[in-house]
Parts: C-alpha cells; structure tokens; sequence
C-alpha cells in the first residue's frame, strides 16, 4: 500500500513532470533555433554598418587628398602662367627695341634671359592608391562571433523528500561589517582579489590593495601617471585597470604592466571581467554622439552590443559613468548615470529590461545609478549617488530593498566577496564599507 501510494502520488507525477519538460524543450526547438539565426543576421547587419561607415570615411579621406593634389598643381601651374607672361611681356619689348631708332631704350635694357633659362622644378603629383588587404574568411569568421559546439548537459535529480539546496535571503537590516580607510582622492573604484583583498583607485595614479583589517599590501601606479578610470580582476588574478589617457586596457603581471587592449575611434568608460575571462567594456565615440559595450576575448573583438531590435541606442551617447556587471545568467547589467537607468540585456546583446528607480517618499531625488555589481543569487545591486543608499534587484529588475542604513554617503563603485559580502566605496571619505545583507545558512525547504 506505501509503495503503491509513492508511486501514485510522488514517483510518477516527477516521471510526468520530467517527460513535459523534454516535450517542451522539443517545442521551442526551432524557436530556439530561429532565434540563433535571427542573433546572426542581426550581427552581419551590424557589421555591414560598421564597414559602410569606414567605406565612407575612406571616401572622405580620398576627397581631401584630391583637393590637397589640386591646390597643389594649381599653384604650381600660376607660377608657370606668370613666367610666360613675363617672357611674352619680354619678347613684345625686345621686338620694339629692334624696331625703334630710339638709343636711350635701348641702353636701359636689362636682359633677363638668364632667368628665364631657369626653369622651375617639374612637378608630378602621384595618384594615391588603395592597397587592397586579402579577406581571411577563417579570420573573418571568427570576428563576426562564435558559435559554441552542441553540449548535453546530465543534472543528478535528487531522491524525494530531500531538503532543496540553500538560498540567501535579505537581511531586514543590513549589517555594517568594517571600513577600510583608503587615503585616496575621490574614492572611485574596487573590485575583490580574493582571501579578503580588494583593490582600491581614485582621482591619483595609484591603484592600491588592501585586506580586510584595512592594511595596504601593495600599491601600483599606473604607467601614464594619470588616474584610472576603473579596475577588474581577471580570472588569474591579474589587475586591469582603464586608463582613458592611452585609450588602453592595460594589464598589471607579476608587477609588471602591459597593455592588452588599445581603441581606434572611442573611448573607454567601465568594464568587467565575465564568467568565461571575457572582457566587456563601456565605449563612446570620440565625438561624444554614441556609447556600446564591447566584448573582447584576449585583445580580440568578439561582439558589439549597441542597439535595439528597433535600430534605437540602447545606452545614452556621451561620456558619463556606464559601470558594468555581468550577472550569474550571463545577462549583461550597465548603470547608465545620465538616463538615470539599469539596462539589462541578455548575452546575445538583447534588451530584457530598464530599471529607472524605486517610487519612494524618502528618496525623491532623481535616480542617478552608479556602480553596479551581481550576487551569487544573480541579484543586481546599483549604487544610487544622490539618494546615499543601495538598491537591490532581482534578476527580473523587479526592486527587494534598499542598503539604506550603513551612513552611506555619494557611494560610487561596488564590488561582492565570494560569500556576497559587498564593499561600497564613498567617493569623498575615501573609505571602502563592507556590508552584510543576506542571512546566512538559510534553507528553503
């Protein structure tokens, strides 16, 4: 009777249960599918824009190079005309004098053909040329995107009437855990090492590497001697750092700093370092008019996220803050500080939703996010400047909570520890805050 029972009430419905979910996964199969397709013909329009673009600027550079050839021809030619009009004006003077009986013209003459015989240098002004670069179809290939190879991915499913694994919830009061005093200018940026080390920058050259006690174990500075616009671990440990002088990501190897990445055309703004070692960073272009995120594989582009499926920007054009985070999901999360705006898209550059702030009587100054970071829960955590608090969303951009009660004060970049500890840096103080928000040991059961 039990075992008839279990089966009836338990082991039959999960079989059910397991068999629809693969039904279903048959179902949106081609769904699945056409939207790769859609993703790839989204990426070839978005590159025959990129090359219209850089034809039409080699158009341009070819008709200011044939106005340079022409002014030069021309000014060599009005040097000529006016040598044949002196000798024309000459040789009409000599005849008259061989004319004339008149002795006194003919004393003051003054001969002039030694100049003539001089003649000015031959210009010849040569045609530029295109030299043509042979097209590496592989290379090409593999710039336009990656198409990953097909993986079947087996979850043990646990025996019934086991507790789920466990889950963190938000504390009702977030715990203010230690300060570390930094001693930088304008406290910017930090981004977690790893066995409780942070990196630190702010408005100097120096790029320093506290523990959690608040001792300074290393202090870098960077090769330009100006300040870095932001930082990012990489999956080895390895410091980078932004530098907007160089228009460079460079990267810091056993004290040692080399750079990784150097832009053509923009600027760099904010990145971070993915689950994979990608690294994506926030552009504008340098006349201010356009923003992108772009991921890069070593120093090699691998995607340009840019617009919308409606061809409209999906990130405000100008040289403001954009922090950037990528989220357990693989959504990629950009505090966009002058539309006042979290804009998530999902990992093929697609929108999936904004987030322009929480209606609130307390905090009724405009939504201005600016550094951002993901949890281990895939929740989103953005620093709003003005209102001195944290605001907490779920992967979805629905609002939890507020960080409203640390004595936060113009909070700026945000980085979490592996156990969701998050440290908030206070852009005037110059102190990093470490923060407890979630309850520990938590199970849904």
């Amino acid at each position: 009777m039990k075992d008839t029972e279990e089966l009836e009430n338990s082991i039959s419905p999960m079989y059910e249960k397991t068999a629809s979910d693969l039904e279903n996964q048959l179902d949106n199969l081609d769904g699945g599918y056409e939207k790769i397709t859609k993703t790839i013909s989204k990426q070839g329009k978005q590159w025959h824009r990129e090359i219209d673009i850089v034809i039409n600027r080699m158009k341009t550079e070819i008709s200011e190079i044939k106005v340079k050839h022409r002014d030069i021809l021309q000014k060599h030619l009005d040097e000529i005309k006016l040598i044949q009009t002196l000798t024309k004006e000459t040789f009409l003077t000599l005849r008259e004098l061989e004319k004339s009986t008149e002795v006194s013209p003919v004393i003051e003459y003054s001969s002039k053909i030694i100049e003539y015989r001089q003649l000015p240098p031959k210009v010849q002004v040569k045609l530029p040329t295109l030299i043509p670069k042979p097209i590496d179809r592989n290379k090409l290939y593999t710039l336009v995107g990656e198409i990953t190879s097909l993986s079947t991915a087996t979850e043990e499913v646990s025996p019934l009437n086991q507790p789920n694994t466990s889950v963190r919830e938000l504390l009702d009061e977030p715990e203010l855990v230690a300060t570390v005093q930094t001693a930088h200018t304008r406290l910017r940026n930090v981004t977690f090492l790893g066995k409780d080390t942070i990196w630190t920058s702010g408005e100097s050259n120096d790029i320093k590497c506290f523990n959690i006690n608040g001792s300074l174990l290393q202090n870098i500075k960077t090769n330009s001697g100006e300040w870095p616009i932001d930082l990012a671990v990489d999956s080895n440990g390895n410091l980078m750092y932004l530098d907007v002088s160089t228009n460079t990501v460079n990267k810091v190897n056993n004290g040692q700093t080399e750079e990784l990445i150097r832009f053509q055309g923009w600027r760099p703004k904010q990145l971070c370092v993915t689950s994979n070692d990608d690294r994506l960073v926030t552009l504008y272009s340098d006349d201010r008019s356009q923003s992108k995120v772009v991921r890069y594989s070593g120093s090699t582009e691998k995607q340009t996220i840019q617009f919308d499926d409606k061809g409209k920007s999906l990130y405000s054009g100008n040289s403001n803050t954009k922090h950037i985070a990528e989220n357990r999901n693989h959504d990629i999360c950009v505090a966009d500080w002058a539309v006042g705006a979290v804009v998530v898209v999902n990992q093929d550059g697609e929108l999936r939703w904004r987030y322009n702030g929480h209606p609130s009587v307390a905090k009724n100054k405009v939504f201005k996010p600016w550094g951002i970071t993901t949890d281990s829960q895939s929740r989103i955590l953005t620093a709003e400047y003005y209102s001195h608090c944290i605001h907490i969303l779920d992967q979805n951009g629905q609002f939890l909570r507020y960080i409203d009660n640390c004595d936060l004060e113009y909070p700026t970049g945000l980085c979490v520890d592996n156990n969701d500890n998050l440290f908030v840096c206070e852009l005037y103080k110059g102190i990093v805050k470490e923060i407890k928000y979630y309850i520990d040991g938590h199970q849904c059961l």
